[in-house]
């Protein structure tokens, strides 16, 4: 199918139809969008799509709306609004048409669907209210998005239509940048578990760059690795693995000796000439070579050993 008009009611916008908006222009970005209400636009016919509005959900007549009895839910029940109806139908083919490889297409599909569009749904079914944020609900997605309408006394007839194209192309960004995000880590696995089989028995990883790695380390059982060292422009950097991901403790620490420490202190102070810099907080350090931070790594792992 290749709709000439994807059509969306008028009046005040919402996250969903505006996100689904952002799927659907990717997809076919020679249709026209049009916002209407009447019974001639929001009939399914096949020369549009129509979303968040028409009263019926059926994806082979072009049709994805959420308000009327009987809609459609996910299989554990909870509510979908327009943008899982959307990103259920066409979600794939976005991500394909953004390039990414179809090996990793369900995982991101998958990881997208359940950080970024879920909310979304629960929100707009008023399964979850944006009050549960506190002070940062007007800063999440659909809050954003909602302090782009036009104002109560603004009587410009085309005020609403201007702020709804404020809106999709703001969130087009960030649906870019989430799905580009979720594309990286996949990358960064894939590479990091190279590392980890590198490493064997080792107690340090050495990654190529910066990279999220921990997914990989937990999804390895690498239990043993305690540090990683990575290059960071023209200087090395040796951090630590944090034993939970929201939390701020580590396997090991680096030498308590070394911490706050920079130049010649630091150098004075772990007998490494090269050595940089560490962190007060121990959780990162850097060297001006990789043969530096190596000898770093080897004096901070017997540290750890020797402390149990």
């Amino acid at each position: 199918m290749t709709p000439s008009y994807l059509v969306t009611h008028s009046g005040g916008f919402h996250a969903d139809e505006v996100l689904s908006t952002v799927i659907l222009t990717r997809l076919f970005p020679q249709a026209q969008v049009v916002r209407s209400r009447d019974p001639e636009w929001i009939t399914p016919g096949p020369d549009r799509i129509v979303y968040d509005v028409g009263g019926a959900h059926d994806p082979a007549a072009g049709i994805f709306d959420h308000h009327q009895r009987g809609a459609p839910q996910r299989e554990d029940g909870r509510p979908l609004s327009s943008f899982g109806l959307v990103w259920g139908h066409f979600g794939r083919d976005y991500l394909r048409a953004s390039g990414l490889p179809e090996a990793h297409l369900d995982a991101v599909h998958a990881s997208f669907d359940a950080g970024f569009v879920l909310p979304v749904d629960l929100v707009d079914n008023g399964a979850l209210s944006l009050s549960e944020a506190g002070q940062l609900s007007a800063l999440t997605l659909p809050g954003l998005i909602e302090t782009l309408k036009p104002v109560f006394d603004d009587t410009d007839p085309e005020a609403e239509a201007r702020g709804f194209r404020r809106a999709v192309e703001i969130a087009r960004d960030f649906v870019e940048a989430r799905v580009a995000r979720s594309a990286a880590k996949l990358r960064a696995e894939s590479m990091a578990e190279e590392a980890i089989r590198r490493a064997g028995d080792g107690r340090v990883l050495e990654l190529p760059m910066g990279m999220p790695f921990r997914p990989a380390v937990i999804k390895a059982g690498a239990d043993h690795l305690l540090f990683v060292i990575a290059p960071r422009g023209g200087d090395w950097t040796i951090g630590g693995i944090r034993l939970n991901e929201d939390g701020f403790a580590q396997r090991a620490d680096l030498p308590a000796a070394w911490a706050g420490l920079s130049g010649e202190a630091l150098e004075r102070a772990s007998g490494v000439e090269g050595a940089t810099f560490c962190h007060n907080g121990r959780f990162i350090a850097a060297a001006r070579s990789r043969e530096a931070i190596l000898k770093m790594a080897d004096l901070a792992v017997a540290e750890a050993l020797a402390a149990g």
